[in-house]
């Protein structure tokens, strides 16, 4: 109790402190482009060398023993056949020199390369830099590791290289990456020709970062945009679960109010045998039985058809976990269709090993065992694979790599949007997405690592890391499941590019949200936050298809030139507008604060937590309750969102809700699209949004007609408008007609709500096609006064949290004695606001008189009196 009262006087203290079908459309494709041949004018040969300027800063550098060059793709780059930037050519005596705008290379003919033989110069910030062959790339901003399998905490050591440098150019080595062999019905593996070969990619784009991803996208492919569900929430859980027990769970978890668009099945979907680690049969491949398994658990499901068609009905998708290293065991029920269609002897009842790198087992396998599944309603797998690196049959081949491209591009053979997550798999598996992060360890450490982890995996576009939110296994000895971690990792979660919460299969380790009495309200209230902000999310993805930018992406990216930008690791930009800061350590045991170092950029950045406007280069500590999460949206930006009460993705939603943040002058293009087919390249619409302030102090939003269009796009909807930190409106019109103030919203209204110092306003139906102008106008009295609102968003809803904990810690000494009167008179200002909007002045002005007061009167008219008062700089927590 006395600990109790310590963080309630502590949080007090800290109040006053701030004061987005056509036939015949070209369907995106993860497959190799049927162009991997470099224009013939972009080439220059000088004997055993080829060199290809792919762009100004893009060169593709080859050496042949045998002067043969290789114009199939590569494993990761599959499209060559640019536009031809401008470049010279000479050759003076021995010497070969390219010039583009951007570099200069220079070879020495007949040689191999060597730092004797070739360099390649470029300009960095007004001075020449110099790339040689073996110059080491020790400021290489790294990119990404396979999986997390057993990482507890940071790992930047096991991170491969990257596509960008601090240095400002990284050389990739394609030289024994293997080949597609340009089959057109279905691109296949091949192996590199004998020799001495080097294919070398040289991208010196100095601190361009953007440029330089963008580029790879151009010859290695774009990063695909997954179905629009997959930024909901999935549940996920290693655990026995039958499907009567996955019936409740959803019922469960709906009726808690918490949405759900996403249903892994774990391994226990098929026979497992009792598998265990220390107990376990060997099947016919000499691995764990029950690990591989295509036929469903009987008991658990025995109707698994009934079972898929309910989770379609609850508008869940479903995925199904798979091990594929046992190959087909003859106890399968498919062994018999799958044998016929590969035409294997089943005489013995011998398995049939795993050859995916095989393209008549890899037919078989997708027509027999998997496709008759999809059809019944399965919507995508989830590959766990394990076991052996490397191909037993294709020398070198990534198991990875390989099994994320057939899977793929099966599905894109059909006709869907293609989706799975498995692990990383090496350069160009950004075009098989999502990532399976793998198995980590439940720690602080864990969760602090996977900010950066998942943000620097952009550098080689892998954008979609789907972690295990909450962590995996418990290390022995080690930390226990503990609520606030958990709830921390799920707000991280929701500004992570997948919501997937997972763990091993142990009685230790729960996962229900509403097991956590003391912290169940904030992780509903992180999942709902998930759902607004998807129509935010879902536009970034597009973007990321469009330029090769990562939803969640390092500082560096916008301030290449910023030191900070490198510093501050486990911060991020989520999207164009959005910098997020999670919490990743626990809390202060008095308080019950937590800390947040940060570095904010030049320019205004809002507190989306606490309603604070911060003036940017700023750097600093910041303390936040287990409610709020540190996430700051640029001043003036529109953040799209959806209405608070979607419970699923997959339903139609007719309001888009337009949160706009305090500023000057803000825009955004809001996207739409189908958002489970695979058309999305040509068939979308965006939306233009303007917001400007007019010199009167009038906030005038221009919704421009919708541009574009996709299967199923509606002709109407309704806005809804939030404008943040905005006194009552004086006037709203829309499109010239005005709007009543209510006091509750229902249709074209507006109200305001003081809790969040906002006009809400409903714009009522409106056409997509015709352009809908809202004008916002405000009293004169109100000018050169929004200092009045900044912070106090924050502070009116942490007395919310606050003053039931008070209540009930004073009347623990004294049931009869109240809290004063002052407390009351401060705490309650924003419902004196709500029911009288017009004196807002005066309440805000109160509220900033009497705060200071508030907690002496508290210590002295009640017993609630702390040993220790913190001595923190107020001033720095808004």
């Amino acid at each position: 109790m006395k600990k109790k009262m310590l963080r309630l006087a502590v949080i007090v203290c800290l109040l006053p402190l701030g004061l987005f079908a056509q036939k015949n459309v070209q369907i995106v494709s993860a497959q190799p482009a049927a162009n991997p041949k470099a224009n013939a004018k972009a080439i220059v040969v000088e004997g055993n060398a080829r060199f290809t300027v792919l762009t100004p800063e893009l060169i593709r550098m080859e050496w042949n023993d045998k002067g043969q060059f290789e114009d199939r793709a590569s494993f990761a780059f599959i499209n060559r056949n640019l536009p031809v930037p401008n470049f010279k050519t000479t050759r003076t005596g021995d010497v070969l020199t390219i010039q583009t705008d951007k570099v200069k290379l220079t070879y020495k003919k007949g040689e191999k390369f060597t730092a004797n033989s070739l360099s390649v110069e470029f300009s960095l910030n007004g001075k020449t830099v110099v790339w040689q062959p073996g110059l080491k790339d020790d400021q290489n901003l790294k990119g990404t590791m396979r999986t997390l399998d057993k990482i507890n905490g940071w790992a930047v050591d096991s991170l491969e290289n990257g596509l960008i440098s601090k240095s400002g150019w990284a050389l990739i080595d394609e030289s024994k990456r293997h080949l597609f062999d340009g089959d057109k019905e279905w691109n296949w593996v091949s192996v590199r020709p004998a020799g001495e070969i080097v294919d070398w990619y040289l991208f010196a784009h100095g601190h361009n970062y953007k440029k330089a991803l963008y580029e790879f996208t151009q010859v290695a492919g774009k990063i695909p945009m997954p179905p629009k569900f997959t930024f909901g929430y999935w549940w996920s859980k290693y655990w026995v679960y039958s499907d009567n027990e996955f019936k409740s769970l959803v019922e469960q978890i709906r009726s808690y109010n918490i949405p759900l668009d996403v249903l892994v099945v774990d391994m226990d979907w098929h026979e497992t045998w009792g598998l265990t680690h220390k107990n376990y049969q060997l099947d016919q491949a000499g691995e764990r039985k029950g690990w591989t398994g295509y036929t469903w658990h009987p008991e658990l499901f025995p109707n698994p058809k009934n079972f898929l068609e309910w989770s379609n009905r609850e508008h869940v998708k479903t995925s199904l976990n798979l091990h594929p290293a046992s190959g087909i065991q003859p106890f399968e029920k498919i062994y018999p269709e799958f044998a016929k269609a590969y035409g294997w002897d089943t005489t013995g009842q011998k398995y049939i090993p795993y050859k995916m790198d095989e393209k008549k087992w890899a037919k078989a396998y997708f027509e027999t065992v998997l496709r008759p599944m999809e059809k019944e309603g399965v919507d995508f797998w989830w590959l766990d694979w394990q076991q052996w690196k490397y191909s037993k049959n294709t020398p070198g081949l990534n198991n990875t790599f390989w099994l994320n491209y057939t899977f793929i591009t099966d599905m894109e053979k059909q006709g869907k949007r293609p989706l799975l997550y498995h692990r990383w798999g090496g350069l160009g598996n950004h075009r098989y997405q999502i990532g399976f992060s793998g198995d980590t360890y439940i720690s602080w450490e864990s969760l602090e690592f996977q900010p950066y982890f998942t943000a620097t995996a952009s550098n080689v576009g892998y954008g979609y890391w789907s972690h295990d939110i909450g962590g995996h296994m418990l290390k022995k000895n080690g930390p226990k499941v503990n609520g606030e971690r958990y709830m921390r990792w799920i707000q991280y979660g929701v500004f992570s590019p997948i919501l997937r919460t997972h763990s091993t299969k142990t009685l230790e380790i729960e996962r229900r949200p509403w097991k956590f009495i003391d912290q169940f309200d904030n992780m509903r209230a992180a999942i709902r936050l998930r759902y607004d902000l998807v129509p935010y999310i879902y536009g970034a993805a597009r973007d990321c298809y469009d330029t090769g930018i990562s939803l969640c992406r390092p500082m560096y990216y916008d301030y290449p030139e910023e030191q900070k930008a490198y510093d501050y690791k486990e911060q991020y930009m989520f999207g164009n507008d959005i910098l997020v800061a999670p919490i990743v350590s626990p809390k202060d045991s008095v308080s019950g604060l937590s800390a947040r170092s940060l570095w904010l950029p030049k320019g205004e950045w809002f507190d989306m937590s606490t309603g604070n406007m911060i003036q940017g280069d700023y750097t600093g500590t910041r303390y936040y309750t287990q409610e709020e999460i540190p996430y700051f949206a640029k001043a003036g930006s529109v953040i799209p969102m959806n209405p608070g009460n979607v419970m699923s993705l997959q339903r139609p939603i007719d309001t888009l809700v337009l949160t706009v943040v305090p500023g000057a002058t803000g825009r955004v293009n809001y996207y739409e699209d189908n958002g489970d087919d695979n058309h999305y390249s040509k068939e979308f619409a965006r939306t233009q949004i303007t917001k400007t302030t007019l010199e009167n102090g009038t906030i005038k939003i221009v919704i421009d007609p919708r541009k574009g269009k996709f299967a199923g796009m509606r002709n109407t909807r309704t806005y809804e408008l939030r404008m943040l930190n905005t006194f009552p409106a004086k006037s709203v019109k829309v499109n010239g007609k005005s709007l009543p103030m209510v006091r509750y919203q229902n249709g074209s209204d507006y109200t305001y709500d003081a809790y969040n110092l906002a006009n809400i306003i409903h714009s009522g139906t409106q056409s997509c096609t015709q352009p809908v102008v809202i004008e916002i106008s405000f009293d004169e009295i109100y000018k050169g006064k929004s200092d009045l609102l900044n912070g106090k968003a924050g502070l009116f809803k942490r007395f919310v949290i606050i003053t039931d904990e008070f209540k009930c810690a004073a009347a623990e000494f004294d049931r009869y004695k109240p809290l004063p009167n002052l407390y009351f008179q401060v705490s309650q200002t924003p419902n004196f606001i709500n029911e009288d909007p017009k004196n807002i002045l005066t309440y805000l002005q109160q509220f900033e008189q009497k705060l200071p007061r508030l907690m002496p009167e508290v210590f002295e008219k009640t017993t609630i009196k702390p040993a220790v008062i913190h001595k923190i700089d107020v001033k720095t927590h808004y």
